[in-house]
């Protein structure tokens, strides 16, 4: 399946695909569209590439299951979470396990309410950065989306693509700083407007 031919998909409808037809390919686009946004959010999280690109993979097979066992309404806003879950366990596992006691006395109300509008403020960035994915050229879209998509080394994409392998480096390189540029004025923006 091509996951151009499917753009005019929603994701509700492609989730609705699957549903009916139990078909894991509507779930591969489907998770497709979310990879660089998946990436980011373990990015932030993890604060190493390697680590987030893993998780990545990882977030995709336990959304593959989990799919598979009960529906989900809203995926943008599920997938997130098992991503920023998955995260926020690897770090946990990575500092040490934390007691039982210690985490079954922490739910306190007060706690739940931040961290609903952290989860927010995340999801937003989320939005924003799928919006800024949108404004980059067409040459960095199409590399920086090969590159941390789909794994594809410079190699491939210069092959895939017909540019130079300098060209490859060097739209990967742009597209992902202009991708923090853009997010970050949106996100200013949006503070902008928020304190208004």
């Amino acid at each position: 399946m091509n996951p151009e031919k499917y753009e005019q998909i929603s994701d509700q409808q492609l989730l609705e695909k699957f549903y009916s037809e139990r078909n894991n390919e509507w779930l591969g686009i489907l998770l497709q569209r979310y990879t660089l946004l998946l990436l980011g959010v373990c990015m932030k999280y993890l604060k190493n590439e390697e680590d987030a690109r893993d998780s990545v993979q990882q977030i995709f097979l336990k959304s593959i299951t989990e799919l598979h066992k009960y529906k989900v309404d809203y995926f943008k806003s599920w997938i997130y979470m098992v991503a920023k879950n998955h995260c926020l366990m690897r770090l946990r596992d990575k500092q040490g396990k934390i007691p039982a006691e210690l985490t079954a006395n922490h739910i306190a109300t007060p706690v739940e309410n931040a961290d609903r509008d952290a989860l927010l403020n995340d999801e937003k960035t989320f939005e924003l950065m799928n919006i800024s994915l949108e404004e980059l050229n067409e040459e960095q879209k199409q590399c920086v989306t090969l590159f941390y998509l789909e794994k594809k080394s410079y190699h491939d994409i210069s092959t895939l693509t017909g540019f130079s392998m300098m060209q490859v480096k060097s739209y990967i390189q742009n597209g992902k700083r202009n991708l923090k540029i853009i997010l970050e004025k949106k996100l200013k923006e949006q503070d902008i407007n928020r304190s208004h």
